[in-house]
């Protein structure tokens, strides 16, 4: 690969360059579904994590709803979300509302993800079950996805998720090794490997699919080391994309990649047997699952 190695000059990050563009929100299918997540009290990684995809996806009536609350019992900093004490409360009805939503936007792929919550015993498995429960019931025809936590080793949380069976299981590893401590210092590196590998032992017929983020200082050997250790997982889908800094509070970018090293990350990881890769400045993890699904066969 021809990848330059990341630089960190400040005058770099300073602005973002110009392929690092986002639709601003608008229009009447986001109003419409802004409404109806007010209604249903429902909260969405669109909004609480800031990403810069919002108004593509809500205009296409797409979204990722973040259940189990707002506020995550990790200090991740890279991420937007809320951090803060649940204090143990779980909204056992949020399930139902969930399905509604999937029901009203009469949704063909669904992503259902959630904030830490490490306060709970199972993590907070046993709501995912019921969410995927639930959306199936209100619409069969819908495909769906978990982007889920570590679950901090429980395995047996992990089989509860599964049990359920998604269509796709997702969980993101989100840098290299040596940027765990500064970026995630309550996630363990090779914890996120682990699931990644147990679920393909539990189901092995199931999607799994992984993220990671480029531009936190990451050099490119550690970054395809890193996906070539995705890969042993069996892992079948891997997103990359730009990290975008949410404020001044959070990790500062080290470096932008510019869309030509995006496309060579992508053929790395096909090389490296991944069954598809999604990579650009923009990319997210949900971002465009639906086509990401379906463009591999697997659903």
């Amino acid at each position: 690969m021809n990848i330059n190695l990341p630089i960190t000059n400040s005058e770099s990050t300073r602005r973002h360059p110009s392929w690092i563009k986002a639709r601003i929100p608008s229009g009447e299918n986001y109003a419409d579904l802004k409404s109806l997540m007010r209604n249903l009290q429902l909260h969405t990684v669109c909004e609480e994590a800031r990403c810069p995809n919002i108004g593509e996806c809500w205009n296409n009536r797409t979204a990722t709803f973040m259940i189990l609350g707002d506020i995550c019992t990790r200090r991740c900093m890279f991420c937007a979300v809320q951090k803060g004490k649940p204090m143990g409360i779980v909204d056992s009805d949020e399930p139902r509302r969930l399905g509604e939503a999937v029901e009203h936007l009469k949704l063909n792929h669904v992503v259902i993800t959630s904030v830490n919550r490490d306060d709970l015993p199972d993590g907070g498995a046993s709501i995912f079950a019921e969410c995927i429960k639930i959306a199936r019931e209100k619409r069969p025809s819908c495909t769906i996805e978990v982007l889920i936590p570590d679950l901090e080793g429980n395995w047996d949380a992990l089989n509860t998720i599964i049990e359920a069976k998604p269509e796709i299981l997702n969980h993101n590893t989100e840098t290299v090794h040596r940027l765990y401590r500064r970026a995630r210092p309550h996630a363990d590196y090779q914890q996120s490997l682990n699931l990644l590998k147990k679920s393909k032992e539990i189901k092995p017929k199931m999607i799994t699919k992984s993220g990671l983020m480029v531009g936190l200082g990451e050099t490119v050997s550690e970054l395809l080391e890193t996906m070539q250790d995705i890969s042993y997982t069996g892992c079948d889908i891997l997103t990359i994309g730009q990290y975008l800094s949410p404020s001044t509070r959070h990790l500062p970018i080290q470096r932008y990649y510019t869309p030509e090293e995006f496309d060579e990350l992508k053929e790395a990881g096909l090389t490296m047997g991944f069954q598809h890769v999604e990579s650009g400045p923009l990319v997210r993890s949900s971002y465009h699952a639906g086509e990401q699904a379906r463009s591999t066969n697997l659903v």
